[in-house]
Parts: C-alpha cells; sequence; structure tokens
C-alpha cells in the first residue's frame, strides 16, 4: 500500500513529506531563539521521565545493575512487575505529598499553588530499595499513618552511620 517493488507509492510519498513537516515544525521551534517555551516543556518533560526511569533502576535493581531471569517470558514477567512496583510508590509517594502540603496549609504555611505543582511523587531518598519485605496487608484507621515531625530525631535517616 505505502510501497511496491522497492518504490514508494503516491500516497506512500505523501505520508513520507506529511512526517517531514512535522520534523520540520518541531526542529524550528526547538532552535527558535525568541520564543524557548517549547524547549523549556521540552526539557521539563526529559526530567520527569529521567527521573522515573531513575526511581524504575534503583527499585528494579536494588543499585545492583543486573536482571537475573535467564528467558525473554520471565524478563516479561519481572518487568512488569517493575511496573506495578513502581506505580505503587509514585500513588504512595504522591498521597502524603498531598497529605503533607494540606497539613502545611492548615497550620498556616502559604503554599502556592505553582509551587505544589512543582512537586514530584519520583524522588524516592526516603526509599529502602535493598532488603526484605513484608506484605501484609494493614489498614491505618484513616486511610493514611501519621506524618513525621519535622523536629523530632529522626532515628531511620540514610545518612550511612549505623
Amino acid at each position: 500500500m505505502f510501497g511496491r517493488e522497492g518504490h514508494p507509492t503516491p500516497l506512500g510519498q505523501a505520508f513520507a513529506e506529511y512526517g517531514r513537516i512535522a520534523k520540520t515544525l518541531h526542529l524550528l521551534a526547538v532552535v527558535d531563539p525568541v520564543d524557548d517555551t517549547y524547549r523549556r516543556q521540552m526539557h521539563k518533560q526529559l526530567t520527569v521521565q529521567e527521573s522515573r526511569h531513575k526511581l524504575a533502576r534503583d527499585i528494579c535493581h536494588g543499585k545492583k545493575g543486573t536482571i537475573h531471569q535467564a528467558y525473554r517470558d520471565r524478563t516479561e514477567d519481572q518487568l512488569g512487575s517493575l511496573g506495578l512496583v513502581l506505580n505503587a510508590v509514585v500513588l504512595w509517594t504522591t498521597r502524603y505529598i498531598d497529605a503533607a502540603v494540606a497539613q502545611l496549609r492548615a497550620e498556616g504555611h502559604e503554599i502556592r499553588d505553582e509551587d505544589a505543582a512543582r512537586l514530584s511523587p519520583l524522588k524516592h531518598k526516603n526509599l529502602n530499595c535493598l532488603g526484605r519485605y513484608n506484605f501484609t496487608a494493614s489498614q491505618p484507621v484513616d486511610g493514611l499513618r501519621p506524618l513525621r515531625d519535622p523536629d523530632a530525631v529522626n532515628l531511620d535517616d540514610d545518612d550511612g552511620e549505623d
């Protein structure tokens, strides 16, 4: 339909030219020295994507850097599980960020919406990606555990000391 005997049909050539239009518009928007809005938007999207990849690498590999499944089907299972765990981590972090912002606002702190919009559930210094995990179901009374008091001594900080 798009090619015949190694050569594009008129319809195939039309699709190729149409694709070149989109590519040209993209390149013009990237190199435009007057308005860098498009470049900034691309940079933001790449930063979010890289943050997600870093979180996925840390969860999947436990900072060791290997996938231990030898067969393709088993690897797909492992990567599917990674997606499920990654989504659970992002959901958990989002709920707690929302609860923290709501508590700060309730205490009278000024938190602008544009600042709250920049918060990311992909930050994960608070996660321990190594070790054994217990997945017994438990449900706190109000749906979330209490937020930590920032003035309290943190016994579980990851400062490298034991």
